[in-house]
């Protein structure tokens, strides 16, 4: 037994090494698991803005992983082309860290393209892709692990969360940035959706004002009439309770992730 924990031991500890923060995590719970050995990568190819691997699983059967350069939470898998280039895309694979811990999930998608593999260099063009729902997922939290039911409860409750948010800020066209950076993203909409956690200098203007209400959740006070000035209807006790706040903290590469999504799909078209 203490052979067996020296061994997992070192072995994460060459993954801190060598390995940058997202492939750290995504490696280190591969290791805990035992899917670090489910499948070998065989291939490698470039393209615009992507890299297109090529896997085998211990079946021998192959697909492609697709990952774009600005967007390292996520991973597309479709099937290995057929000799015409046609590949069906299966699934989202999703992997977003935070301070203490990180969320990640597994997502059905449908969809469908083309893709040549020449030399070192990929070609792609996905004509249709579609998300259906998530499958399942683990969710690390300080020293705990959630996983099953737990998990997949959770991990779909936020996602129908999150899209309930980007969908609202989506639809508001005057001055809201597209195609930025996390950073860039970070720093616009912060201060929009939770002006209580910024600087005065940094909230909007007008933010309270003096008939402003009042409510008090996860050891914050809640602008009630901010929120009801600036956000839809359905998500009202989603920031007044702190639970925006918590999304914010906790999955704050995923609501860019979905924020971006029309932009991630132009770069595989």
């Amino acid at each position: 037994m203490i052979r067996k924990q020296r061994t997992v031991f070192i072995f994460l500890l060459i993954i801190l090494i060598f390995s940058g923060c997202v492939s750290l995590v995504e490696k280190t719970g591969q290791a805990l698991d035992g899917s670090a050995f489910a499948e070998k990568q065989i291939a490698l190819y470039r393209g615009e803005n992507i890299n297109v691997s090529v896997v085998e699983n211990k079946n021998k059967e192959q697909s492609i992983i697709i990952t774009i350069d600005n967007y390292p939470m996520l991973k597309i898998r479709g099937s290995y082309p057929l000799e015409d280039g046609e590949i069906q895309i299966s699934s989202l694979e999703y992997l977003g860290s935070y301070v203490h811990g990180w969320n990640e999930y597994s997502m059905v998608m449908l969809g469908t393209g083309n893709l040549t593999l020449e030399g070192s260099s990929a070609a792609i063009n996905i004509t249709d892709i579609e998300q259906v729902q998530i499958t399942n997922g683990r969710i690390h939290r300080y020293d705990t692990r959630i996983t099953g039911n737990e998990a997949l409860t959770a991990l779909r409750n936020r996602n129908e969360r999150i899209m309930a948010l980007t969908e609202w800020m989506l639809s508001i066209e005057e001055g809201t940035p597209k195609g930025v950076s996390i950073k860039e993203f970070e720093k616009y909409w912060k201060p929009i959706l939770l002006p209580e956690m910024v600087s005065r200098g940094q909230r909007p203007s007008g933010w309270r004002q003096k008939e402003d209400t009042f409510q008090r959740a996860e050891s914050i006070r809640w602008n009630t009439g901010y929120t009801e000035r600036v956000f839809p209807e359905e998500l009202y006790p989603i920031r007044n309770s702190g639970t925006l706040l918590r999304d914010w903290e906790e999955a704050l590469p995923w609501i860019y992730m979905e924020y971006e999504w029309q932009n991630i799909v132009e770069l595989i078209k």
